[in-house]
């Protein structure tokens, strides 16, 4: 059975893909997107620059993954087919 690590890319049976964005013995995230923040909200709080959207995915739903790729770093948005 596939064990999701950090920053693979994945599709789920459920129609949702993308990076792994955090992983845990019990669930993982998946990033489906990224919204950049407006100025306003960068000044409210700049602790982060971007909104993230994540998906919960127990580890009893890992079954339903499938390992597409990864990527390099958090920042890297290019899908490499091989670790």
């Amino acid at each position: 059975m596939y064990k999701p690590s950090l920053n693979d890319y994945v599709q789920w049976t459920k129609g949702v893909e993308g990076w792994v964005y955090f992983v845990d013995n019990e669930y993982i995230t998946i990033e489906t997107r990224v919204i950049p923040k407006d100025e306003q909200n960068i000044q409210a709080c700049s602790l982060h620059k971007n909104n993230r959207v994540l998906v919960l995915c127990y580890a009893y739903q890992w079954n339903e993954l499938n390992y597409v790729g990864y990527r390099s770093d958090k920042y890297s948005e290019e899908i490499l087919s091989t670790k």
